[in-house]
């Protein structure tokens, strides 16, 4: 008995330039617009597709040292920003200003929901992909960033093995601040000299391998844009064209200086929460489409 399995967010039931472009696209726009409303969307639908894809224990330890972010960067923004109308309390002569507060919350907001897509991205957008992608037309950039999508867990996962073993010797064990700052020294040291020596080792391992001795290079799967990537590719470039419009039209009408004016963000919502849930639509799609092929 053969028995399938797959990754619940690989998106394959799209091309994977078609999923490099989604991702693109919708954190690049949520870079752009800053709009309580719309960034809310945007984190609504990362954290969906973060649930949906690693479960929500591993979601919220993520979440637990970046929602913080959003208090630090509201707690900052008034104390450079004296702008506004609301004025909340005084920090001897200098006024906070409720705007201010708002407006430092929702450049937290973005920030956790640029993070929370970039990592969804990393888990649909595998190193293969990539280079199937951008291996032949930017191969330089294609190989970073593949290799940046393989070498950031692995440094993490590193630290924690080279902390964990430290931990297990009992002569290694830090006894008060100044052994703990010395621990934390010397793990960052054998860190790094582990990382160098595997990038020696890497790059020897790709001469001999014949890097850059051609200028087409092969990959490891053959994608095809099949006929449902057209009309997939159709559909997200028009909805991509309405959100873009309908956004501009609603950004319009809207200022956070000096009063706070949100509307006109209603004929820009059912779009951009399309465009927002598209991820998560297209991985629960893919994962029905799997189930009756298992």
């Amino acid at each position: 008995m053969i028995v399938l399995s797959r990754n619940l967010s690989s998106l394959d039931i799209v091309h994977p330039a078609l999923q490099l472009a989604c991702f693109a696209a919708i954190i690049l726009i949520t870079m752009v617009v800053v709009h309580p409303v719309f960034l809310a969307v945007s984190f609504i639908g990362a954290l969906a597709f973060s649930i949906y894809a690693r479960g929500w224990r591993s979601t919220l330890r993520t979440l637990r040292w970046q929602l913080p972010l959003v208090i630090l960067c509201a707690l900052i923004n008034p104390l450079f920003a004296t702008v506004g109308s609301t004025e909340l309390y005084r920090i001897g002569v200098r006024p906070i200003y409720l705007e201010s507060v708002i407006y430092g919350a929702c450049m937290g907001l973005m920030l956790v929901a640029v993070m929370l897509w970039f990592y969804n991205a990393s888990l649909v957008l595998s190193s293969d992909k990539v280079l199937a992608v951008m291996g032949n037309t930017l191969p330089t950039i294609a190989l970073m960033i593949s290799m940046m999508m393989r070498l950031v867990p692995q440094f993490v996962e590193r630290g924690i093995l080279i902390g964990n073993t430290a931990q297990a010797t009992s002569a290694a064990t830090p006894r008060n601040a100044k052994d703990r700052s010395a621990a934390r020294l010397r793990q960052v040291s054998v860190l790094m000299g582990w990382s160098m020596e595997d990038s020696l080792e890497r790059s020897d391992a790709m001469r001999a391998r014949g890097w850059g001795g051609s200028a087409i290079r092969s990959t490891y799967q053959r994608y095809r844009f099949s006929r449902f990537d057209q009309i997939a590719s159709i559909f997200f470039s028009l909805l991509l064209i309405i959100v873009v419009v309908a956004i501009r039209s609603a950004l319009s009408s809207f200022r956070f200086y000096p009063i706070i004016s949100l509307q006109g963000w209603a004929i820009a919502i059912i779009p951009y929460t399309l465009l927002m849930g598209l991820p998560l639509a297209m991985s629960l799609i893919d994962d029905l489409r799997w189930r009756r092929v298992a």
